[in-house]
């Protein structure tokens, strides 16, 4: 029995995956944080009768009452990435391995947080998506690169979403930029127009972020050869139900390994 504790619980991600907790047969949640709703309990919160426990206003208060804990998933909302981060090595340093959903942490964000689970001899997988669809979609997109040496990313949000490019973006745009950096027609430093219209570098990857009502999270790779060209994209709907399968297997699979993983796809048999 995995005993999990969830940051951002009580958010339109995190409730859907606490109900998807609560009904597997071998996981317990044990604890949650989430401001809003600190002080309050668990089952109340997200109205499943079984659950038991309150959630707490921090990670080091989760930590603190649960008894013993075996993988901490941080999914909370990145406000204060700098909270997020201190709630990751907390859970590490409690003996706990790690589920990021979260994003907005930096590479090197990502290389301090390495050092610590190789102190800890604990794992830590980080998904920009949970989604199977996304997943599949990264992988066939290292793939095409290896082969296609133009490519750009476009990341797609609503207009209230903080970070950009999303995890997800920033995710692809570091894997593809480890594959190959990309072929440019027009060096940037040549280009005729205002700073920043072929987008940010990400990796050595253009990558486009669009924020605009009627997203909620998308991701497109377009690559470019001599009269051909192919577009690989990932559309997210508004049901927070897609995450849920590939999170509740994010958990079963990072306690086989120690430091940081990037990616759903290196714990699946692709």
């Amino acid at each position: 029995m995995q005993r999990v504790i969830l940051s951002g619980a009580s958010g339109w991600a995190g409730a859907a995956l606490a109900r998807g907790i609560a009904q597997q047969a071998d996981m317990q949640l044990v604890g949650a944080v989430g401001q809003r709703s600190a002080g309050r309990s668990l089952s109340e919160v997200l109205k499943v009768p079984e659950l038991s426990g309150l959630v707490s206003a921090t990670a080091t208060d989760a930590l603190a009452q649960a008894a013993g804990c075996d993988v901490y998933v941080e999914y909370s909302k990145p406000h204060d990435i700098g909270t997020v981060q201190a709630n990751i090595l907390s859970a590490l340093a409690k003996g706990a391995h790690v589920v990021i959903g979260s994003s907005g942490l930096s590479d090197e964000d990502y290389a301090r947080i390495d050092a610590a689970a190789h102190d800890a001899k604990r794992g830590v997988l980080a998904c920009g998506n949970f989604a199977l669809t996304a997943v599949l979609l990264q992988r066939f997109a290292e793939l095409a690169a290896r082969y296609i040496p133009y490519f750009e990313l476009i990341d797609y949000a609503k207009d209230s979403k903080p970070d950009a490019p999303s995890g997800t973006g920033r995710e692809l745009a570091l894997r593809l930029g480890n594959v190959r950096q990309p072929a440019l027609g027009v060096p940037l430093d040549k280009v005729n127009g205002p700073g920043g219209v072929r987008g940010a570098t990400v990796n050595g990857v253009q990558v486009h972020a669009v924020r605009v009502p009627g997203f909620v999270l998308g991701i497109e790779a377009i690559f470019g050869m001599k009269d051909q060209r192919l577009h690989l994209r990932h559309e997210a709907g508004s049901s927070a139900e897609p995450y849920v399968d590939g999170a509740l297997l994010a958990i079963r699979k990072v306690a086989g390994h120690i430091g940081v993983l990037r990616g759903l796809d290196k714990v699946m048999e692709l």
